[in-house]
């Protein structure tokens, strides 16, 4: 079997590729503050942002492909330090290239659905980037230093994710079923529109992307929909009041970091190549069902 490094292996995404990673490959995942335990997965603790550690890490291990996962991936507090945050989203990502250029091995890295201004959706590969964030110009410059690093390299670029988010880490979606599930109300955007995917999606789509030549590859789920309307899906699903379902706009918020009304993917290019993600209750359901919860 040959090795497999996952950086942020105990986040939500690189657990999940950890754990479908396993079945064919060596895996050795990458952590730092959260040191998780995973059956059939090798665990190494180290700071990414340290240069020397990470290059030792990479010729210890010796993968044979490196999926990178980690960032700093909240847009407000990229917002707030972008000096800190640049390090992990940027330079690492960029490091991480380079070496797997030079050992002449796959590498995926994981961007995100906002490198785009949300004003022409649904959004192909070939689409200009123009984000307007400090995460989204974060991971348009990440991208950039990939491929000039390592033209074979492939750049995937992810919708927000849901489904188990392992141990050490959560999803956003967990808050609102225990909200639901205990008569609170949920404040949701009614204008801002994605694509989510469910974690095992797009860790499959990882997978196979390490095969797909480089490039770059969208990998967002079958359905757009507003944040308001997947929690509306959401208590219908769990039997409870819709009306603890309040709506909010997002061009209304004063603070934080701006985000883009619709940067919904267009993964057409992913599926023809074998991506399938569930549709969007059927992927629902995978989840509350895994939390013994009927639907």
């Amino acid at each position: 079997m040959k090795r497999l490094l996952v950086t942020g292996a105990s986040g939500a995404l690189g657990w999940n590729v950890c754990a479908a990673a396993r079945l064919s490959w060596l895996v050795s995942g990458i952590v730092h503050r959260h040191p998780i335990e995973l059956p059939g997965v090798s665990r190494l603790i180290c700071d990414l942002t340290r240069p020397a550690d990470l290059e030792r890490a990479f010729q210890d291990l010796a993968p044979d492909g490196v999926v990178h996962c980690a960032a700093a991936a909240q847009p407000d507090l990229c917002q707030a330090h972008p000096d800190a945050t640049r390090q992990m989203n940027v330079d690492v990502a960029a490091g991480l290239a380079g070496l797997c250029a030079h050992a002449a091995i796959p590498y995926a890295f994981v961007s995100t659905d906002l490198v785009f201004d949300g004003t022409k959706p649904p959004y192909r590969e070939e689409n200009p980037v123009a984000p307007l964030s400090v995460y989204g110009e974060q991971k348009v410059a990440a991208e950039r230093a990939v491929r000039a690093r390592h033209p074979g390299a492939i750049v995937c670029r992810l919708s927000p994710l849901f489904g188990d988010p392992g141990p050490a880490s959560t999803g956003f979606i967990q808050p609102w079923i225990a909200a639901l599930r205990n008569g609170r109300e949920v404040t949701l955007f009614v204008d801002e529109f994605r694509t989510p995917v469910g974690a095992r999606a797009a860790a499959a789509g990882l997978l196979m992307a390490l095969g797909a030549g480089g490039g770059i590859l969208h990998l967002g789920g079958r359905e757009r929909i507003s944040r308001y309307d997947l929690g509306i899906v959401l208590a219908e699903m769990l039997g409870a009041d819709a009306s603890l379902i309040r709506p909010a706009r997002q061009r209304d918020r004063t603070l934080g970091a701006p985000r883009p009304p619709d940067v919904s993917l267009d993964s057409s290019r992913a599926h023809a190549l074998g991506y399938d993600p569930l549709p969007l209750r059927e992927e629902l359901g995978v989840l509350l069902r895994s939390l013994g919860l009927r639907v």
